[in-house]
C-alpha cells in the first residue's frame, strides 16, 4: 500500500509542504500566554456607602447581597470585604468552564433582586456588577521630573488622556487607576462660622442644589399652529458652575435690606480631589498607577505589544514637559524570556538529537532525513493546536521540545531498518525501501496509535488539571499522528532518493568514521553482553517478578517521600511586599515606611525600580491607611546574580530595623490572574456565627502562632486585627427629643460634617466631577472635636452634639473579609524551601484538626482550592492511561493477556521519573505528572517493538522462548537509539537556567529519569514477561484457529496498491 509513496516522491514530499505550509500560517494566528486560561471567572460587585463603617457596611450591604447571590448556577464560593472608607466589595468565583457573561448576567439578576432594600444612599451611588479579567497584564507608572506636577494632576492627566486611549487598545479586558484622585470641587466648611451666622450642613446642600443646576428653558417663536412667527430663537442657560469663584458666591442667605451670606463666608472653596485615599510613589516621585488586564482569550504578547505602541505615541502627542512613564511590571517580560528558552531548548534539543542519530546511524545522508521529517511534524501540529482553540504557551511549547525526541522514532525506525535491508539483502535504496516498509508499516501504524492513545483520555479531563493535561495532550498526540503520516510517506521517499548502499565497500576511513567504527564495535560488545544476560534470565520468573516487585515497592515509597506539588513558582522577575502599620495609623505614616522600604530596595543589587501604594493592600485588593504594597521590579536574569528568592531573603534582613511595621514579601502567582500572589491562601472561619470579632482576632493569632511553628511553612501571617481604635456614638434620645433634635438629623448632619457628602456634579474637561461638602480638617482632626459640632434643632437653635451624645472608645476591625457567608480571617503564607505545597495544605489542615475550637473551620481560595480538590487525581490519571492502552494492544495483538506484557513493563520508567525527581530535589507536580503521562506511551513503544516482532515469528513457527530471545536482539539498537536520542533532548531542560527553570528542570527531570530506567531495566524486563504471557496465551484462545498475526500488521499485508 505504502508503496505509491515511494514510486512518487514527489507526492510525498507535496503532501509534507501542505502540511507545512498550514502550519506556517496557523502559528501567525495562535493567541501567546503564558499558561493555558486555568484561572476561573469571577464578577465583582461593589458597592459605596459614603461615610459608613465596615460594621454598617456588612449589615446592611453585604449580607442582603451575600444571601440573593449565594447559589447562583455555577459558583464555586464567594468572598466579601468592607472597609471603613464606605467601599464593600462582593466577589463570585465561578467554576471553570461557566460562561463568563452568562455568570455575570445572573449575578446582576440576583442584585436587582435586593437593590431596593438597600440604604437608599447606596442604591444613589450604584451598585455595580462587573466580569473580573483575572490575567494581569501590566502595572504603568506615571511620573513627572516637575515639582508641581502632584499626584492629583498625575491621575487626572491619565485618566483625561491615556486611560480612554488604552481601553480601546484591542484586548485590553480592564484599565485603571489605582486609588481615586479625581478631580473635584471640595467645600470645606467652617463649623464654627456656620454657628456664628446659625447656618447647618443641610441649608448649605439645600442651596448649591437651588443655585447650581442645569435647565431647559426652551425656545421662543417656536411654531404653535395659531400665529406666525418670523423667528425662532433657542434658550440656553449657562449651567451648572464649574469653578471655584461660582462655587464661592452662592447665597446661603439675603434679607430686604440688602445683606447676602455667601458660602465663601463659612467655607473655603478648593478645586482638589475627591478622596485622599492612596499615596503613590515610583522611586520616591509622585506617581499614577495604571493597572492593566487582559481581556479572555486574547494575545498577551500582542496586546502589551500594542499597549506599549499607544503609550509610545500619546507620549509623542500629549505628555508635557518632564512627565514620563514607566512599566513596572509586565507579564511578557517573564512570558518573552521564557519562551525565548523554551526556543532555544528546542534548537538545542533539536541538535542534540540529530548528533545521536549521526551516532548510530554512521553517515550524514541517514541524519539529513529525521532533520527533514521531523520539522514537518512539529510545524503541522500548530494546524491542530488552532483547530482545538489551544494558545501558544509554555505547556505546549515544552510539548514540542518533549515531542522532538517522540517524533524522530518513527524515522529512526524507518531508516534502520531500510540499512538493515541493504547490509544483509545487498538490496538497492528503493528495494530496501519497499521490503523494509512492507515488514514494518503495522509497528509504525502500533506505536503511533499506541502513543497518540495515551493522550486521548488525558483530553476529556475537567478542571485547571484537566486544562493543562488536555493542551499538552492534544499538542503531543497530534505530533505523533503527523509523524506517523510523515513515517509512512514522505520518510519513505526521501530514503528511497538520499540513502546510499555503502555496506561492505571499502573506503578511505576519515577520523569520524574511525570513531564510528569503534563505537559500532562497542555496540556489538554490549548486544553480545546484553544476549548472555537475556539467556541467564528470560525464562526465570523469579527474575522478572522480583525486578517487577522492586520497582512497584519503589514507585510507592518515592511517592511518599517526593514533596507533591501543583504548579511552581518561578522567578517571574518581580516580587511584592506588603506593608501593616499599627491599628489607627495614618495614611502619612504608612506612606513613610513605605518611602523607607523604598530607599532599601534601590540600595539592593538587581531591582530595578520601586512602586510604592500606600493605602493599598494587593493581597485583597482593598484600601486601608495602614496598609500598604511595594512593586519590586527586578532587572532581567541575565544581568543580575542573585534569583527572586536571594533577593526576598536579603530584603527581610535589612527590613527588620523599619520600626513599627510588619512587612512581608512575596512572589506574584504562578499562573497570571490565579490568587494575588504565590503560596497558599488560606481562610479562618467562624462557622459558629459568633460575631465577636475580639475572639475571631484571638483564634485567628494562636492558629498562625501554632502554623509558624512547623518547619514545612514559611511567611506565615495574618493581617486580622480587632485592635483598630474606633469610637462609639452613645445618644441620649430623651435629651436631644427635648432639645428639638432628632436621631436622623443628628447622623445626617455628622455624616455631611464628618464622612462628606454630595448632591451635585459638573462638567470640566468633558468629564463629571462632584461637589463634595464635608468640615475642614482642622474641625475634625480628634475624636473629641465631634462634640464640639452643632447641629440645628427644629426652633432653628444651634445645639452642640455634647448636649445629648456622649463617645465611648472601642476596638474593631479596619476592614471586615466574609468567606461564603461567614465572618473570615485571611491567612498567607508559603512553603518552606523544600517543602512543596502538597506538604503545607497536609501540615495546615493537620494543625487546624488539633487546634482550632469549636464553632471554628478552615477553606482555601485561590489556586489552593483547586489543589486540595485535585487530591489523587494523578494516581486516576495513570490507570486510565494504562487501562487504555492495555485496551488498545488486547486489540492489536488479539489477546487479553499478551498485552500485560507491555503494560507491567512500565513501573521501571515510572519508578526512575520519582528517582531522578527525588535525586535533584524537584517536587512532583503537575509538569512531572504530564512527563509520566507521556513515558506511558514512550515506554510502551519500546514494549511494542519487541513484542511485535516475538509475535511474528512466534506465529512463523518460533517458540514463546525464541521468539523472545530474537525479537529483543533485532530491536535492541533501534531501542536504544530511540530512547537515548529521547535523552539527548531532554539534556538543555535538565540543565536549564534562567527563567522558568524550575517548569523545565522538572519535566526534564521526570521524562530523563523515567526513560533512562524504562530502557535500560526494560530491555531486560520485557523479554522475561513477553516469555510468562506468551507461554499462557498459547494455551488460551477464544475461538478455534483466533488470528494471532497483529492487527496492523495486516494492511500492508492485505491491501497493495
Amino acid at each position: 500500500m505504502f508503496n505509491k509513496f515511494i514510486q512518487r516522491p514527489v507526492l510525498s514530499i507535496v503532501i509534507s509542504l501542505i502540511i507545512v505550509f498550514l502550519g506556517a500560517i496557523a502559528i501567525t494566528q495562535l493567541p501567546v500566554t503564558q499558561f493555558p486560561s486555568i484561572s476561573p471567572p469571577k464578577v465583582n460587585v461593589t458597592a459605596e456607602y459614603p461615610g459608613a463603617n465596615g460594621e454598617l457596611m456588612v449589615k446592611s450591604v453585604l449580607i442582603p447581597l451575600e444571601r440573593a447571590i449565594n447559589g447562583v448556577p455555577g459558583m464555586k464560593y464567594m468572598t466579601s470585604d468592607a472597609g471603613n472608607d464606605g467601599e464593600a466589595t462582593l466577589q463570585v468565583v465561578f467554576n471553570l468552564g461557566t460562561d463568563p457573561n452568562q455568570a455575570s448576567l445572573n449575578v446582576q439578576n440576583r442584585v436587582a433582586s435586593v437593590v431596593n432594600k438597600l440604604p437608599p444612599l447606596v442604591v444613589r451611588e450604584g451598585v455595580k456588577v462587573s466580569r473580573v479579567e483575572s490575567s494581569m497584564l501590566m502595572y504603568v507608572n506615571l511620573y513627572s521630573e516637575d515639582p508641581n506636577a502632584d499626584q492629583k494632576f498625575l491621575f487626572n492627566f491619565a485618566d483625561i488622556n491615556i486611560l480612554p486611549e488604552l481601553r480601546r487598545v484591542d484586548g485590553v479586558g480592564y484599565a485603571d487607576i489605582l486609588g481615586n484622585r479625581e478631580y473635584a470641587m471640595r467645600i470645606w466648611l467652617k463649623p464654627d462660622r456656620m454657628l456664628a451666622y446659625k447656618i447647618s450642613a443641610e441649608e448649605v446642600m439645600k442651596s448649591l442644589a437651588e443655585q447650581s443646576l442645569e435647565a431647559s428653558p426652551g425656545k421662543t417663536g417656536e411654531s404653535s399652529g395659531k400665529r406666525s412667527q418670523s423667528f425662532e430663537y433657542v434658550l440656553k442657560y449657562s449651567g451648572r458652575f464649574s469653578n471655584k469663584s461660582q462655587y464661592e458666591n452662592v447665597i446661603l442667605r439675603s434679607s430686604p435690606n440688602g445683606e447676602i451670606l455667601r458660602l465663601k463666608d463659612v467655607a473655603n472653596v478648593e478645586f482638589g480631589s475627591s478622596m485622599y485615599d492612596i499615596y503613590s510613589n515610583l522611586n520616591g516621585k509622585p506617581s499614577a498607577a495604571l493597572v492593566l488586564k487582559q481581556s479572555y482569550g486574547s494575545n498577551a504578547s500582542q496586546v502589551i505589544k500594542d499597549v506599549k505602541e499607544k503609550l509610545k505615541e500619546i507620549k509623542a502627542n500629549s505628555f508635557p514637559k518632564g512627565m514620563n512613564y514607566e512599566i513596572s511590571y509586565d507579564v511578557s517580560k517573564f512570558l518573552d524570556a521564557s519562551i525565548e528558552k523554551v526556543l532555544h531548548t528546542l534548537v538545542e534539543a533539536f541538535i542534540l538529537v540529530g548528533i545521536v542519530v549521526f551516532l548510530f546511524l554512521g553517515d550524514w545522508r541517514s541524519t539529513l532525513i529525521p532533520a527533514m521529517a521531523v520539522p514537518v511534524s512539529l510545524i503541522g501540529t500548530f494546524v491542530f493546536m488552532q483547530f482545538f482553540g489551544i494558545t501558544l504557551n509554555l505547556i505546549t511549547l515544552f510539548a514540542l521540545v518533549l515531542a522532538i525526541g517522540v517524533v524522530v522514532d518513527d524515522a529512526i525506525v524507518v531508516i534502520e531498518a531500510v540499512h538493515a535491508k541493504m547490509e544483509e539483502e545487498h538490496l538497492s535504496p528503493i528495494k530496501a525501501t519497499k521490503k523494509a516498509m512492507h515488514e514494518i508499516a503495522g509497528a509504525i501504524i502500533a506505536i503511533t496509535f499506541l502513543m497518540s492513545a495515551v493522550f486521548v483520555p488525558v483530553a476529556f479531563m475537567s478542571g485547571p488539571v484537566g486544562i493543562f493535561y488536555r493542551q499538552f495532550s492534544i499538542t503531543m498526540a497530534t505530533a505523533i499522528v503527523l509523524s506517523g503520516i510523515v513515517a509512512l510517506t514522505l520518510t519513505p521517499a526521501l530514503c528511497a532518493m538520499i540513502l546510499k548502499n555503502n555496506h561492505g565497500k571499502h573506503k578511505k576511513k576519515s577520523p569520524v568514521d574511525k570513531f564510528l567504527d569503534s563505537f559500532n564495535r562497542g555496540f556489538e560488545n554490549m548486544s553480545n553482553w546484553y544476549m548472555k544476560i537475556l539467556r541467564a534470565i528470560v525464562n526465570r520468573r523469579l527474575v522478572t517478578f522480583g525486578l517487577l516487585a522492586a520497582f512497584c515497592a519503589g514507585i510507592w515509597y518515592l511517592n511518599g517521600t517526593v514533596p507533591a506539588g501543583f504548579i511552581p513558582n518561578e522567578d517571574q522577575g518581580m516580587l511584592y511586599a506588603i506593608i501593616q502599620t499599627p491599628p489607627g495609623s495614618s495614611l502619612e505614616r504608612t506612606n513613610e515606611v513605605a518611602e523607607k522600604l523604598q530607599k532599601i530596595c534601590e540600595e539592593i543589587d538587581g531591582v530595578q525600580s520601586v512602586s510604592a501604594l500606600a493605602g493599598y493592600e494587593i493581597l485583597t485588593e482593598g484600601t486601608g491607611a495602614n496598609s500598604g504594597t511595594c512593586l519590586i521590579n527586578l532587572k532581567s536574569w541575565e544581568e543580575r546574580k542573585h534569583s527572586v528568592l536571594e533577593i526576598i531573603e536579603e530584603l527581610e534582613k535589612k527590613t527588620k530595623d523599619i520600626a513599627g511595621a510588619n512587612i512581608e514579601f512575596f512572589q506574584p502567582p504562578a499562573v497570571p490572574g490565579y490568587g494575588a500572589a504565590g503560596g497558599f491562601e488560606l481562610r479562618l472561619l467562624d462557622k459558629g456565627g459568633s460575631g465577636d470579632y475580639k475572639k475571631m482576632e484571638t483564634v485567628s493569632n494562636e492558629f498562625v502562632k501554632e502554623l509558624t511553628k512547623r518547619k514545612e511553612l514559611s511567611s506565615v501571617f495574618s493581617f486580622y486585627s480587632a485592635s483598630f481604635p474606633q469610637y462609639m456614638m452613645k445618644i441620649d434620645n430623651d435629651i436631644a427629643q427635648q432639645k428639638g433634635v432628632s436621631i436622623d438629623n443628628a447622623m445626617n448632619t455628622l455624616s455631611t460634617l464628618i464622612g462628606s457628602n454630595y448632591e451635585i456634579s459638573f462638567i470640566k474637561f468633558d468629564r463629571p466631577y462632584k461637589v463634595i461638602i464635608q468640615a475642614a480638617p482642622e474641625y475634625r482632626a480628634l475624636p473629641e472635636d465631634i462634640l464640639k459640632l452643632y447641629v440645628k434643632n427644629d426652633r432653628d437653635e444651634m445645639v452642640p452634639f455634647s448636649a445629648f451624645m456622649k463617645m465611648e472608645k472601642v476596638y474593631g476591625l479596619s476592614e471586615i473579609t466574609r468567606h461564603n457567608m461567614f465572618n473570615a480571617s485571611e491567612i498567607s503564607g508559603s512553603a518552606a524551601p523544600g517543602y512543596s505545597s502538597g506538604q503545607a495544605i497536609e501540615v495546615i489542615n493537620e494543625v487546624a484538626k488539633k487546634t482550632l475550637p469549636r464553632g471554628f473551620g478552615i477553606d482555601w481560595a485561590g489556586i489552593s482550592k483547586d489543589e486540595v480538590a485535585q487530591g489523587n487525581q494523578a494516581i486516576y490519571i495513570f490507570m486510565i492511561c494504562f487501562g487504555f492502552v492495555y485496551l488498545i494492544l488486547a486489540a492489536q495483538y488479539e489477546s487479553f493477556i499478551l498485552p500485560l506484557a507491555v503494560i507491567l513493563s512500565l513501573p521501571a520508567g515510572i519508578c526512575g521519573a520519582f528517582f531522578l525527581l527525588k535525586l535533584l530535589g524537584l517536587e512532583n507536580n503537575i509538569y512531572a505528572q504530564v512527563a509520566m503521562v507521556m513515558l506511558i506511551g514512550l515506554l510502551g513503544k519500546n514494549a511494542v517493538l519487541i513484542v511485535e516482532f516475538a509475535v511474528q515469528r512466534h506465529r512463523s513457527g518460533a517458540t514463546v522462548l525464541a521468539a523472545a530471545m530474537e525479537g529483543s536482539k533485532v530491536r535492541f539498537r533501534p531501542i536504544l537509539m530511540t530512547s537515548f536520542a529521547f535523552v539527548a533532548g531532554l539534556i538543555p531542560l535538565v540543565l536549564a537556567t534562567g527563567p522558568g527553570k524550575i517548569g523545565n528542570r522538572t519535566i526534564g527531570t521526570a521524562a530523563c529519569g523515567g526513560m533512562l530506567f524504562g530502557t535500560i531495566f526494560g530491555v531486560l524486563i520485557i523479554p522475561g514477561l513477553y516469555y510468562i504471557f506468551g507461554k499462557i496465551a498459547e494455551r488460551r484462545m477464544l475461538v478455534k484457529e483466533e488470528e494471532e498475526n497483529p492487527l496492523t500488521e495486516e494492511i500492508d499485508h492485505n491491501v497493495y496498491v
